[in-house]
C-alpha cells in the first residue's frame, strides 16, 4: 500500500467550462469533491442563507497560512494533520482513517501553489483544485505501512522536503511542521532542518474567518440544525439513545455533511457526570436528554452546539428546571460579555460564576475556538486558569463555542448547553439559532 508515485498528470482541467453551482463548484452529478446535496441547497435558499464562493474561500485560507510562513521566516510549512491539509487545500481523503494513519501531507511554500503528498493512486481527488500545484507520494512512513523500512521511507520523504525548501527558500533551513512521525522528525533533523512548531502557525491562521468562511459556517450550522430536528422526532419513551443518535448521523450525510467527532448523547442518570457516549439505554418518560453535536457538516465546517430536552410529553420537575436555568444564564451571560480586544484572562475573570455546587463537575472550558473542528483558542474557568490557561485576546472574525455543563456531584441528572458565535466589531453574534426549551425556563 505504500505511496510511490512522485508526480501526477492532472487529467481534470480545473479551468474547464462547465455550469457552476452557486458556490462556484461544478454542477456535475459525478463531481469528485464532497459537497452539499440538493436538500441542503434548497433548505439554505428557503432560509435566505448565502452560500460561500469556494474559489475565494480557498484563496483566503491559503493566504492566511502563507502570511504565517512569512511572519515566522520559514522556507515552508509542512502539514500532516488532516484538518490542516483540508484548510490548506480543501482536499479530503478518508479523513478519519488518515487521522490515525499519517499517509498524507502537504507543503505550503511562502508563495505559490501547495504541493500535496497524497495516498497511493489518489491524485485525482485534488485535480479540480487549481491551488494544488503538484501531487506527489511518499508521506507514508508509519510502521503498518512501511515496517522495517520505515527509516528508509522517512529519509526519502525528508529528501523531497529539503529539495522543496531549497526551491522556495534558498538557504533558509527553517521549516514549520504541525505533526510528524518520529522517523520523519529524525530524518529532517539529520538533514540539518530547523523544525518549528507548525501548530502555532496553523492554529492562528485558522482562527480568523472572512465572510466566505462565515457563510460556509452558517450553512453548515443550518444543515446540522435540520438534522437535529430529525433527531428530535425520534426522541420518545422506549427508544434507545443509539437510535436517536443514528438520526443525527443520517441527517448529516443526507445534506452532504461528513462525520461526527464524538457520540456524546446521554439520558436520565447517564447525564451526570458528563461525557458518557450514547449506548443501548432505553429512555424513559421524564428523563433529561442532553447531547453535544460535535458534527462536521457541509463544506467541512463544524457545528458544535449542545441542547437538553425532556423525553416524552411530561412536564419537567423543579430540579430539571433549576439545572437548565443555571446553564442557560451561564451561556447567555458569557456571550454578552465577549468583545474584540478582551484578553483570555479578562474573559475568565469577568465570566459568569457557576454556583458552588456545580463547579466540581464544570465543563473543561468556558469557550473554545471552532472552524473545521475545535481549534484555538481555549478559554478556561477560574479554577483551571493557573494550570491550563494561556495568553491571547479575542479578535474580530474569531468563531467560538460558549459552553456550560451543570450537574452536581452525586446528582441524578445534568444539563449541557452550548452556543456557536462569531466575534464582531462590537461583540458576539450567534451563528446557531436552535431554540431553547421554554418549558424548562418557566
Amino acid at each position: 500500500m505504500s505511496s510511490v508515485f512522485v508526480g501526477s498528470n492532472r487529467k481534470i482541467d480545473p479551468s474547464r467550462r462547465v455550469h457552476l453551482k452557486s458556490d462556484g463548484t461544478p454542477d456535475l452529478n459525478d463531481r469528485v469533491e464532497i459537497g452539499p446535496t440538493k436538500l441542503a441547497f434548497s433548505e439554505w435558499q428557503q432560509a435566505g442563507l448565502c452560500v460561500p464562493d469556494l474559489p475565494s474561500l480557498r484563496h483566503y485560507r491559503l493566504s492566511r497560512l502563507q502570511q504565517q510562513v512569512s511572519a515566522y521566516d520559514c522556507a515552508g510549512l509542512l502539514l500532516f494533520d488532516p484538518l490542516n491539509i483540508r484548510y490548506a487545500t480543501d482536499t479530503t481523503n478518508m479523513q478519519l482513517w488518515i487521522a490515525h494513519n499519517a499517509a498524507r501531507a502537504c507543503f505550503v511554500p511562502p508563495t505559490g501553489k501547495v504541493i500535496l503528498f497524497d495516498f497511493h493512486n489518489c491524485e485525482h481527488l485534488s485535480a479540480h483544485l487549481p491551488l494544488v500545484g503538484e501531487v506527489r507520494g511518499g508521506a507514508s512512513f508509519f510502521y503498518f505501512e512501511t515496517g522495517n523500512r520505515t527509516d528508509e521511507h522517512a529519509a526519502a520523504f525528508a529528501g523531497q522536503i529539503t529539495d522543496l525548501m531549497r526551491e522556495y527558500g534558498g538557504n533558509n533551513r527553517r521549516l514549520a511542521v504541525d505533526k510528524i512521525e518520529n522517523a520523519g522528525y529524525r530524518a529532517l533533523q539529520t538533514k540539518g532542518v530547523q523544525i518549528l512548531d507548525g501548530q502555532i502557525l496553523s492554529e492562528h491562521a485558522r482562527s480568523i474567518k472572512d465572510e466566505n468562511e462565515l457563510k460556509a459556517m452558517r450553512c453548515a450550522v443550518h444543515a446540522c440544525e435540520r438534522a437535529v430536528d430529525e433527531m428530535r422526532l425520534a426522541v420518545q419513551p422506549g427508544v434507545t439513545e443509539n437510535d436517536v443518535w443514528a438520526e443525527l448521523h443520517a441527517g448529516n450525510i443526507r445534506r452532504g455533511g461528513e462525520w461526527i467527532e464524538t457520540r456524546i448523547l446521554a439520558s436520565g442518570p447517564r447525564t451526570n457526570p458528563w461525557f458518557q457516549e450514547c449506548g443501548p439505554r432505553v429512555m424513559q418518560a421524564g428523563d433529561m436528554l442532553a447531547f453535544d453535536t460535535d458534527l462536521v457538516s457541509t463544506y467541512g465546517y463544524c457545528c458544535d452546539i449542545s441542547r437538553s430536552w425532556i423525553v416524552g410529553d411530561v412536564p419537567p420537575n423543579d430540579q430539571q428546571k433549576h439545572l437548565y436555568q443555571v446553564a442557560y444564564d451561564h451561556v447567555m451571560t458569557n456571550i454578552e460579555l465577549l468583545k474584540p480586544g478582551m484578553s483570555f484572562s479578562e474573559v475568565t475573570s469577568k465570566s459568569h460564576r457557576l454556583p458552588a455546587a456545580f463547579r466540581p463537575l464544570r465543563y473543561g472550558v468556558l469557550a473554545h475556538g471552532i472552524g473545521l473542528c475545535d481549534e484555538y483558542p481555549s478559554i478556561r474557568y477560574p479554577e483551571d486558569a493557573e494550570h491550563h490557561g494561556y495568553d491571547g485576546c479575542l479578535e474580530q472574525g474569531m468563531t467560538l463555542c460558549v459552553e456550560a455543563y451543570v450537574g452536581a456531584e452525586g446528582g441524578h441528572e445534568g444539563v449541557k448547553l452550548e452556543e456557536q458565535i462569531v466575534i464582531t466589531a462590537t461583540g458576539a453574534e450567534p451563528l446557531s439559532s436552535y431554540p431553547y426549551e421554554t418549558a424548562l425556563m418557566a
